[in-house]
């Protein structure tokens, strides 16, 4: 009677032939398994970046999260021995509006408040406007970080990013990644126009990305296209040198070449076509002090 007992409460809940400890596994691991696909699907949705778009891409950003950045809101401090202390800019209005969410480590992206893709268009236009007005200081090409898309780079850069790059912007949503002096950083972040990136911490870390690399927030308007303009130049200065903001007219005033690039920027590049550029951009781009044309957008990469 009793050894009927024993058998009869072993079989309660047992399925025939399966491990319980075995079940009870499986059972667990359903749901990591679940929060791992869709973190995965996560990943994948934002797009192409400068990490593999695969489950092994995926592997090393989850690795990296480990040491992100808790709030990439809080600007960093201007380490004591830097020269120079101060950076390209005085001052920058604050933005308007709540900042946008952000996501991700590579890719990084703006998953709120995306510009639109004519805003997209007349960034990217202003960019290549910039380059060409420099006098071989500033060029175009492949971005260093993103591994594809359109970077400015500078061609002698005096502080090290990856081959000299300045920033890039993304398609996808209108923002952009670049490297600023730390005061500059300091600034755009606590007026709202951007954030460090999650790996933006010095050390070891900067293998991926500089200490001053900054998520810029999409522009949403030609205002705030000018202000996002000087922020680029401001980058141009700390990786290239006050040289990398020369311009092909010494006589030039600075305001003069703003006023190039923004009236560039306000026309429609859908519209544009290469041989309809204003007069000043096709003696600029013609002209045999300016080392990169818009046929050579990729030799800048190869430059060291």
């Amino acid at each position: 009677m009793i050894d009927w007992h024993f058998r009869h409460r072993e079989g309660v809940g047992s399925l025939p032939g399966v491990d319980p400890i075995a079940f009870l596994a499986i059972c667990l691991s359903l749901p990591v398994i679940y929060l791992i696909w869709t973190d995965y699907i996560a990943f994948v949705s934002l797009g192409p970046g400068g990490t593999s778009c695969n489950f092994l891409g995926y592997l090393k950003i989850t690795f990296l999260r480990l040491f992100a950045l808790r709030d990439p809101c809080v600007a960093a401090p201007v380490p004591a021995n830097l020269e120079p202390q101060s950076g390209y800019l005085f001052s920058l209005p604050k933005r308007t509006g709540r900042r946008p969410s952000v996501t991700g480590i590579a890719p990084h992206r703006q998953t709120t408040h995306r510009g639109t893709q004519e805003n997209f268009l007349h960034l990217s236009y202003a960019i290549r406007a910039l380059s060409l007005q420099s006098r071989g200081t500033l060029g175009l090409g492949t971005s260093c970080f993103e591994k594809h898309g359109t970077g400015l780079f500078a061609t002698t850069p005096l502080n090290r990013t990856c081959n000299g790059e300045i920033c890039h912007a993304h398609p996808s949503d209108g923002s952009l990644h670049m490297t600023l002096h730390p005061a500059d950083a300091k600034l755009i972040i606590e007026n709202r126009w951007g954030e460090r990136h999650p790996l933006a911490k010095g050390g070891w870390l900067s293998r991926f990305v500089p200490i001053g690399f900054v998520m810029v927030y999409a522009p949403r308007d030609k205002h705030e296209l000018r202000i996002v303009m000087q922020i680029i130049k401001a980058a141009a200065w700390w990786v290239g040198g006050s040289q990398a903001l020369k311009w092909k007219e010494v006589e030039s005033e600075e305001g003069q070449v703003n006023d190039l690039v923004l009236r560039i920027a306000d026309r429609d590049p859908r519209e544009e076509k290469e041989e309809t550029l204003p007069v000043e951009l096709i003696q600029t781009k013609n002209s045999k002090s300016c080392k990169f044309g818009v046929a050579d957008m990729t030799k800048v990469v190869h430059s060291g």
